[in-house]
């Protein structure tokens, strides 16, 4: 079985004076963005059965955006996490093996710096040279989720 993990930096999101920064909301910008991205997985044929989406309002709306774009057949398994709103990139890799067996492709909607970190690892570079708001790597995995880390695929920067 194939594997696809995709890595998504939420879009564009208010500058939150004022507000808890999970509770931030997408500019109608962001909001563009996140629909643009579900338009152009749809047109490579990449549809995630399964998400890891941080707990926060941002990565909520995001994803919306894409899955309302993509239009998925049936819903993915979604696993909205605080875990991944404050992970490193070793929690959010940490979380990723624990994918069911059975995902074929995963989507992960997380912040920076933590997910351009990550992207850039397995895209092999020497860090986020900048992975601006609604960015998407696709990583082609060779092995299953319990062993994914960067190193285990090629990677792609979609946009």
């Amino acid at each position: 079985m194939s594997r696809t993990l995709l890595l998504m930096r939420h879009a564009e999101a208010e500058s939150g004076f004022g507000v808890d920064d999970v509770e931030r909301s997408l500019t109608d910008r962001g909001r563009s963005q996140a629909e643009n991205v579900g338009r152009m997985l749809a047109a490579q044929g990449y549809v995630p059965d399964h998400v890891l989406c941080s707990s926060a309002r941002r990565t909520r709306q995001t994803l919306e955006g894409v899955l309302g774009t993509l239009g998925p057949s049936r819903p993915p398994e979604t696993d909205f996490s605080e875990a991944v709103y404050s992970a490193g990139t070793d929690t959010l890799t940490e979380l990723i093996t624990y994918v069911p067996a059975e995902a074929g492709t995963v989507l992960v909607v997380a912040h920076n710096p933590t997910v351009a970190q990550l992207a850039a690892d397995f895209l092999d570079m020497p860090g986020p040279a900048g992975y601006p708001p609604a960015t998407v790597t696709a990583v082609a995995l060779e092995v299953e989720w319990l062993y994914a880390a960067p190193g285990t695929g090629a990677a792609i920067l979609l946009n």
